[in-house]
C-alpha cells in the first residue's frame, strides 16, 4: 500500500464522459499523486476488487454517477458494495439524478451528494476526507447529520470549464471533449438548464484546441463533441449563431489535425436544434468534418406540444432542417418523445404524420418515451404511456425501417420507477 487514501470510479459507458471531466480536474489537485484511483469498467470487477482496495487502504472513496433510469440499479449495487466493503468507506453519489434528488440519493445508503458540477467540489471534499477534516463548509454537498437531518452546504457557483479540461492526459482518459455547459431553453423535461444554468459557458477555442493535441498525444484519430446544441458554440445567449466562432472551432481542429484525423460534429453524442440547421451550419460541417449524420431534436409533430414544452420553434422548422440536411447529402436522424405530459391522441396523429412525411424526405427518426426527470417542472408527471394502438404503431415503423431507439425500454423503466417509488 503506497498510498492512504483511494477513489474508486464505477466508470460504465453511459457516465464515461463526466468522470473523463473528473478526471480533468483531479489532475490539477496537488495530492492526486498521493491516493490511488481507480476506474472500474463494470459490476464484476467493482465487486471483486472494492472489498480489496477498502481492506489495504486507510481511507477509500466509491464514487457512483447515475441517471434516473439507473436508480433502482444503483439502490442494489450500493447494497451489495456495503456488505462487501470496510464500514468506514465513504460512499459518494453525483450525475444527474443525485443533483435532482439528493435526499432521495441519501436516503438508500449514500453518505455523501456532490450536488451539481464536480470539478471543483471533488477535490475540495477528498482534501478534507484525506486529511480527517470536517467539510460542512464545502460548497455543493449534501448529507444526513447524526440524527438523521438533511444537510445542504449551500449552491457552488458556476465552474469556469476553462479551467479544467473535460479529458485527463495524467489518468489517460478521454473521449468527446465538451464545448459548452448550461442551456438558454430550460426545456420542460430536460434537467440540462436545471443542473448547469441556463447561461451558455462555451470552452475556449486554446482549451478545445490543447485537449486535442492531449488526444493525439495518445494517438486518438477521431474527435468527438458534447454540447447541448452543437451549432450554438460561441453564441451570447445561446440562441443565435456566431458563425464566427464556429467555424474558427471547426477550421483550427481541422488545421491541427490533419486530412488523417475524424471530426464528427452535430452527431452522437450531441444534437443540434431544428432552428439551428440551415445552409451555412451545413456547410461548414461538409467543409470540415466528416460528419454523415446530424441528430436533430424535433421532440414532437404537434405544434401544442412544442408550445407546451417550451421548445421554441414551429413544426416547419423541423421539415426545414431535415431538407436542408437531405440537401447537402447528409442524413437527418431526429429525436420524438412519446408519452409526453398532456399529449392527446391528436397530438399524437400529428407527430406521426410529421414523422412520415420526415420519411419521404430521407430522415430516419429515433423514438423515445418521455421519463420524468428530477428537477424539472415535469419530475411529478406521470411516465409516458405507449399505447397499444401507438406500439402497434412504432412496431411497424421499426420493422420498416423508419425508426428506431429504445421507447419500450425507457417506458418499461419509467413505469418501474414510478411503481417502486409509491
Amino acid at each position: 500500500m503506497n498510498c492512504k487514501t483511494a477513489l474508486i470510479f464505477y466508470y460504465l459507458k453511459e457516465n464515461r464522459n463526466s468522470y473523463n471531466a473528473l478526471a480533468g480536474a483531479l489532475e490539477k489537485y496537488p495530492d492526486i499523486k498521493q491516493m490511488d484511483v481507480y476506474f472500474l469498467p463494470n459490476e464484476e470487477e467493482l465487486l471483486q476488487k472494492a472489498p480489496v482496495i477498502s481492506k489495504d487502504h486507510k481511507k477509500t472513496i466509491i464514487g457512483l454517477s447515475f441517471t434516473t433510469s439507473k436508480f433502482w440499479y444503483i439502490k442494489d449495487l450500493l447494497d451489495k458494495l456495503k456488505k462487501k466493503t470496510d464500514s468506514q468507506t465513504v460512499f459518494l453519489a453525483g450525475g444527474p439524478h443525485p443533483t435532482g434528488a439528493p435526499q432521495e440519493t441519501l436516503k438508500i445508503g449514500f453518505d455523501l451528494v456532490i450536488n451539481g458540477e464536480g470539478e471543483e467540489a471533488l477535490p475540495e471534499l477528498l482534501h478534507r476526507i484525506k486529511n480527517d477534516e470536517d467539510y460542512p463548509d464545502v460548497k455543493g454537498l449534501s448529507y444526513l447529520d447524526k440524527n438523521g437531518g438533511y444537510v445542504f452546504t449551500g449552491k457552488r457557483p458556476p465552474v469556469n470549464i476553462n479551467n479544467y479540461y473535460p479529458i485527463s492526459e495524467f489518468f489517460s482518459k478521454h473521449g468527446p471533449i465538451e464545448i459548452t455547459r448550461g442551456c438558454p431553453h430550460a426545456c420542460s423535461y430536460c434537467q440540462v438548464s436545471q443542473m448547469f444554468s441556463r447561461k451558455p459557458r462555451h470552452r475556449s477555442l486554446e482549451n478545445i484546441l490543447d485537449c486535442v493535441k492531449i488526444m493525439k498525444r495518445q494517438d486518438s484519430t477521431y474527435f468527438r463533441f458534447i454540447s447541448p446544441n452543437a451549432f450554438s458554440y460561441g453564441s451570447e445567449d445561446g440562441k443565435k449563431i456566431n458563425y464566427e466562432k464556429l467555424d474558427g472551432l471547426l477550421s483550427g481542429i481541422r488545421n491541427l489535425i490533419g486530412k488523417r484525423g475524424k471530426i464528427f460534429f452535430g452527431s452522437f453524442p450531441s444534437e443540434v436544434r431544428p432552428e439551428h440547421v440551415n445552409l451555412d451550419t451545413v456547410n461548414m460541417v461538409k467543409k470540415y468534418t466528416d460528419t454523415d449524420n446530424l441528430v436533430i431534436g424535433a421532440q414532437s409533430g404537434s405544434q401544442r406540444v412544442l408550445d407546451f414544452i417550451k421548445r421554441g420553434y414551429d413544426v416547419a422548422s423541423i421539415y426545414k432542417a431535415a431538407e436542408v440536411t437531405r440537401q447537402a447529402g447528409l442524413k437527418a436522424n431526429i429525436d420524438f418523445i412519446f408519452g409526453l405530459p398532456g399529449e392527446t391522441d391528436e397530438d399524437v396523429a400529428s407527430t406521426l404524420k410529421v414523422i412520415k412525411d420526415l420519411n419521404q424526405m430521407g430522415a430516419k427518426i429515433h423514438a423515445h418515451a418521455f421519463m420524468p426527470l428530477p428537477q424539472t417542472p415535469f419530475k411529478n408527471e406521470n411516465a409516458g404511456k405507449i399505447s397499444p394502438s401507438l406500439k402497434k404503431e412504432l412496431d411497424r415503423l421499426c420493422s420498416n425501417g423508419i425508426i428506431y431507439g429504445q421507447w419500450q425500454k425507457q417506458g418499461k423503466i419509467a413505469a418501474e420507477i414510478a411503481a417502486k417509488s409509491k
